[in-house]
C-alpha cells in the first residue's frame, strides 16, 4: 500500500521515471482545446476581474489626484514659512534700524548741544577779544596822556628874547 501512494504521488505532481525531459511530449500530451471554450473561459475570467481592476484604477488615479493636491498643499505651507521666516528678517532690520534711528537721534542732539555751546565759546571769545582791545586801546591812550603830561611838567628852558 505504501508504494501505491508514493506511486500515485509521483504521478499528481508529474514527477518520475518516465518524466526525463519536461519539453517531451508536450504538444502530444495536450488535448484539443475547443476556442469557442477557451474564448469563453477568457471572458469570464475577464468579466470576474474586470471590475475589481477598474475599481483599483479608479482609486489609484483618485490617490494621485489627493497626492498631486497634498503636494501643492505642502508647497503653499512651505512657502508660508518661507514668508515667516523672511517678515522675522523683516522685523530684525526694523528693530535695528530703529536703534539706529535712535543713535542718530542722539547723535544729532549731541551735535546741536555742541553747537550752542561753541557758538556761545566763540561769542564769550569775542566779548573778551573786544574787552582786551578796549582795555588795550585804554591803556595806550593812558600811556600817551602820561607821556603828554610828563612832557608838559617837565621843565623847559625859557626862552631869552
Amino acid at each position: 500500500m505504501r508504494t501505491d501512494l508514493s506511486h500515485s504521488t509521483v504521478l499528481f505532481f508529474g514527477v518520475g521515471p518516465r518524466d526525463a525531459s519536461p519539453d517531451e511530449g508536450v504538444v502530444e500530451d495536450l488535448p484539443l482545446i475547443d476556442e469557442k471554450a477557451v474564448e469563453q473561459l477568457t471572458e469570464g475570467l475577464i468579466s470576474h476581474y474586470l471590475p475589481d481592476l477598474q475599481r483599483s484604477k479608479s482609486a489609484l488615479q483618485e490617490l494621485t489626484q489627493n497626492q498631486v493636491v497634498l503636494l501643492e498643499t505642502l508647497e503653499q505651507e512651505i512657502s508660508k514659512f518661507k514668508e515667516c521666516n523672511s517678515i522675522l528678517d523683516i522685523n530684525a532690520l526694523f528693530s535695528e534700524a530703529k536703534h539706529y534711528h535712535n543713535k542718530l537721534v542722539n547723535i544729532r542732539n549731541e551735535m546741536m548741544m555742541l553747537h550752542e555751546k561753541t557758538s556761545k565759546l566763540k561769542k564769550r571769545a569775542l566779548k573778551l577779544q573786544q574787552k582786551r582791545q578796549k582795555e588795550e586801546l585804554e591803556r595806550e591812550q593812558q600811556r600817551e596822556k602820561e607821556l603828554e603830561r610828563e612832557k608838559q611838567l617837565t621843565a623847559k628852558p625859557a626862552r631869552r628874547t
